[in-house]
C-alpha cells in the first residue's frame, strides 16, 4: 500500500503544481524553458504512474476488503466509463460542442471514469486510487474553469461532425478496452456474469 499511496502523491503532485503554486510554475518554466519543465514534470508524473501501478498491484494481491459491492455495481461501471472514453476522446478532436461546453472533457471524463470504478470495487487499494483520481479530478476541473474564466478563455464552437467523431471514436475505444483490454491488463472482464 505504501508504493501506492506514494505514487499518488507523487503523480498527483505533478498535476496539482498549476493549482497550487502557479506563480512558482511560471517561474520555473521562465528559468527552465518551457519543454525542459514539462519534459522534468512529465518524467516525474511517469515515476508516480509506476508506482501506482506497482503498487497497486501490491494491494490487489492481499486486498484489505472494505465492503463487497454487487455484481450489478461492475455492469453499471462499464455502461459509466462509456461516456468517459467519449469525453476523453472530445479532448482531442478539435471543435467539438462537448469541448466548447465543458471546456476541459478529460478531466470531466477521468471524474466519470473514477466515480465509475469507485462504485464496483471495495477495497481499501481501490478506495485509495479511483476515490483519490475523483477528488483530484474535481478539483482540477473546478480550477481549470476557474482559471478560464478569469482568462476570458473561450472555446470555439463546436461542429457536429466532429462531436460524431469523439463519440465514435470514444464508442470504439471503450469497446476494446472493455472487450479485451481491461481483461489483459486488470485481469476482471466488466460484463462478466459471475466472479
Amino acid at each position: 500500500m505504501t508504493l501506492l499511496v506514494l505514487g499518488l502523491l507523487v503523480f498527483f503532485g505533478t498535476h496539482s503544481v498549476r493549482i497550487v503554486a502557479e506563480d512558482w510554475r511560471e517561474r520555473q518554466m521562465l528559468r527552465l524553458g518551457e519543454k525542459r519543465w514539462k519534459g522534468l514534470l512529465s518524467l516525474v508524473a511517469l515515476v508516480g504512474f509506476v508506482l501506482i501501478v506497482v503498487g497497486y498491484g501490491q494491494a490487489r494481491a492481499t486486498p484489505v476488503e472494505l465492503w463487497n459491492p454487487p455484481l450489478w455495481s461492475r455492469h453499471f461501471a462499464a455502461l459509466l466509463t462509456l461516456p468517459a472514453f467519449v469525453l476523453l476522446a472530445a479532448a482531442y478532436v478539435p471543435r467539438t460542442h462537448i469541448k466548447a461546453a465543458l471546456g476541459h472533457p478529460m478531466l470531466a471524463g477521468t471524474k466519470l471514469w473514477a466515480f465509475a470504478h469507485l462504485i464496483a470495487n471495495g477495497g481499501l487499494a481501490d478506495v485509495l486510487l479511483f476515490g483519490g483520481f475523483l477528488a483530484w479530478s474535481v478539483v482540477a476541473f473546478v480550477a481549470a474553469r476557474r482559471r478560464d474564466r478569469l482568462d476570458s478563455v473561450h472555446y470555439p464552437a463546436g461542429d457536429w461532425a466532429r462531436d460524431l467523431l469523439a463519440v465514435g471514436i470514444g464508442l470504439l475505444a471503450w469497446a476494446g478496452f472493455v472487450k479485451f483490454v481491461h481483461v489483459w491488463l486488470i485481469g476482471v472482464a466488466p460484463f462478466a456474469t459471475a466472479g
